[in-house]
């Protein structure tokens, strides 16, 4: 997911980072709160961690970029951490085998939970007595690793989901709940743009990583944006239309992909006994027609769009859209922890539920540098092969959401909670 290093507008005070990195760090242990040691040691595959190990990983951030250069004669926790918890900080040192990370069961879980704790000490203890020259660096250092810990707890959530998956008892990450009573949904709504000249990139305003940045000068045609996402009603169309089996609709690779991966229906869809059911955080339930489609590649919301006579929006697009409208919507706060069918009139969905893949290759804006040293590694050696998708997700923490946010993956992943929703030219 994107992310590398605070805008220079940081918190505004250091209490304030406090305040920040304890309710952060409170959120990661409610979220495995209900999981057992097995659970948290499970990778169901290269792109997915182990949730153990972004417990460990965001810790050794701190540690690593708060600490370490902060704290006078610091003394690692355990060097060995350095090692086993690095992610792909090329500068900060040798790396453990990603794809193998499920492979470490020692440090135990128990050992995992010291660790967090001496961390978390040890920041109360900066924090509460910084040195002045530094209090400014150190505030915005914890409010950045406070944000990349949250990209981690929805990792963790669609990791935990994807090992889930394979699990023949389908067993739930929370309770089944009732799906939400809600009338069906009508036929989404166009809601123009007149374009022209417009800035995206973040204002300066509050907290962004530096891929949001520098903010600059776009010109966009008139567009339009349909009014909500594409629900799992308008996917089941395409499905029964044959959209999986049309190759003129699909680009080259994405049908190269579709074949040898011997895609027929989202990600997690099954059926079952003639009806189409889901696996989610919340078990197996049947599809919710009403619902965004989620768990969907780059190639199939392409393939949907152009199917549906449409487009994908651009990222200048959605972010111009998005300015428009306040930053509410179905977030991991709500509890949920699945997308839910849209419940407002005009413009809605733009923030929670599924992120929204747009048609938008992952790039650098005009000026865009990255920071020196391992702190700037996050984002730009990643800007290639990807594709932005923007909003947030049922599994995104509220505060991490805004309209200038970039998140980013490669075009044939599907574990995430990605959907769609159409724009077309006006």
């Amino acid at each position: 997911m994107a992310g590398s290093r605070a805008h220079p507008v940081a918190v505004a005070t250091v209490s304030d980072a406090a305040a920040l990195f304890s309710r952060t760090r409170e959120r990661s242990l409610f979220l495995v709160e209900g999981l057992g040691p097995e659970d948290l040691v499970l990778q169901s595959m290269e792109d997915a961690s182990p949730a153990k190990w972004h417990l460990a990983h965001t810790t050794w951030f701190f540690e690593q970029f708060v600490l370490a250069p902060f704290v006078p004669g610091y003394r690692f926790f355990d060097e060995r951490y350095l090692y086993l918890f690095n992610s792909y900080y090329v500068q900060a040192g040798s790396r453990f085998s990603r794809p193998h990370r499920g492979l470490i069961s020692r440090p135990t879980v128990g050992d995992v939970w010291d660790y967090r704790q001496a961390v978390d000490r040890a920041i109360a203890d900066l924090l509460a007595a910084p040195p002045a020259e530094h209090a400014g660096t150190i505030s915005a250092r914890v409010e950045l690793g406070c944000h990349h810990e949250m990209q981690h707890q929805e990792l963790l959530l669609t990791d935990l989901l994807h090992a889930f998956s394979f699990n023949p008892t389908q067993p739930a990450y929370h309770a089944p709940e009732p799906l939400p009573v809600a009338a069906a949904a009508t036929e989404a709504e166009w809601i123009g743009f007149d374009g022209g000249l417009c800035e995206i990139g973040h204002d300066g305003d509050g907290f962004a990583f530096d891929n949001e940045g520098p903010r600059h000068k776009v010109y966009l045609e008139p567009y339009a944006l349909a009014d909500r996402l594409v629900t799992n009603r308008e996917w089941s169309a395409f499905m029964d239309d044959g959209g999986y089996a049309t190759q003129t609709l699909w680009l080259s690779d994405g049908w190269a992909c579709r074949e040898r991966e011997g895609w027929t229906a989202p990600l997690y869809w099954f059926e079952r006994d003639g009806t189409w059911w889901s696996f989610g955080l919340r078990g197996a339930q049947p599809v919710d027609p009403d619902a965004p489609v989620a768990h969907i590649s780059y190639y199939e919301a392409d393939a949907f769009a152009r199917w549906a006579g449409a487009r994908l929006p651009r990222e200048a697009e959605w972010e111009h859209a998005a300015s428009t409208v306040p930053i509410d919507g179905n977030f991991v706060e709500g509890g949920h922890f699945r997308p839910r069918p849209a419940l407002a009139n005009g413009l809605t969905q733009m923030f929670g539920d599924v992120w929204q893949w747009t048609e938008s290759a992952y790039s650098p804006y005009p000026g865009f540098k990255p920071p020196e040293g391992a702190i700037g590694e996050y984002n730009g050696k990643f800007m290639v092969n990807q594709w932005v998708l923007r909003g947030a997700s049922c599994a995104t923490p509220r505060a991490h959401a805004r309209a200038s946010y970039r998140n980013f993956f490669h075009p044939q992943q599907r574990w995430q909670f990605s959907g769609l929703r159409l724009a077309k030219d006006a």
